[in-house]
């Protein structure tokens, strides 16, 4: 298993004439660069109960199989839904998110007005808090719509600002989608034509790119402080 998942990660990350596939970082496992590249089922389960930190359960609502046999998809899905189902200390938890959420915005910063998935209030920090939503209600859904619904019923979310958050979310995606479709590096006005900023604008539903770029900063702003409130909201 192992060989097999080495010539597995070798072979989507290889460098091709249109790029690469998929970037896999192998680092990101729980042994880092010395553990094994593959796990048994119950060595998975047994780090996920007792060992695994906050950020792993908020990915782990995102997980799902995407290859393989059927009847190993289930067990792997299985061990999620009875580790997204443990009872939760909320304090460590929302302290912890907060604590990431900063980490995040040390170590990254939004390259351009027209960036969407990094910066406070953008899809990443959308995502962190529909996903910490996920876990608070021990939900399984995958979807980011689920995991702030969730936040509200789990009393430390608002309807209104679930709907803001949502909103917001849409139209960062439209923005991320249309950008994968233009360019491989972050959106440059100058650099995608007359083409491309019709075709943003359209998606979009704006009139110009300058009411575009003020959207996306006023939803960003009010978004963030929705999030950080939140976040703040549930440790009391």
């Amino acid at each position: 298993y192992a060989r097999l998942t080495q010539s597995m990660v070798t072979a989507v990350t290889a460098l091709m004439a249109e790029g690469r596939l998929y970037e896999v970082d192998m680092r990101l496992r729980p042994s880092g660069t010395q553990g094994p590249v593959a796990a048994s089922l119950s060595s998975f389960r047994d780090y996920q109960l007792t060992q695994a930190w906050s950020w792993e359960h908020l990915a782990l609502t995102r997980a799902r199989a995407v290859a393989g046999h059927p009847e190993v998809a289930q067990d792997v899905e299985a061990v999620r839904l009875e580790v997204l189902g443990q009872a939760r200390d909320s304090q460590k938890l929302f302290g912890d998110v907060l604590d990431m959420r900063e980490k995040i915005a040390a170590a990254k910063t939004p390259a351009g007005p027209f960036e969407v998935k990094i910066g406070a209030g953008r899809l990443q920090d959308i995502e962190l808090m529909a996903q910490t939503g996920a876990l608070m209600s021990s939900s399984a859904s995958h979807q980011v719509s689920d995991g702030l619904k969730s936040a509200v019923a789990s009393g430390w979310l608002r309807e209104e600002e679930r709907l803001q958050a949502q909103a917001s979310y849409e139209m960062f995606w439209k923005v991320q989608m249309v950008a994968k479709l233009l360019s491989e590096k972050p959106l440059d006005m100058d650099n995608i034509g007359q083409g491309g900023r019709d075709l943003l604008l359209r998606e979009t539903g704006m009139t110009s790119v300058e009411t575009l770029e003020a959207a996306l900063s006023k939803a960003g702003a009010q978004t963030g402080a929705i999030v950080l409130e939140a976040l703040r909201r549930g440790m009391t």
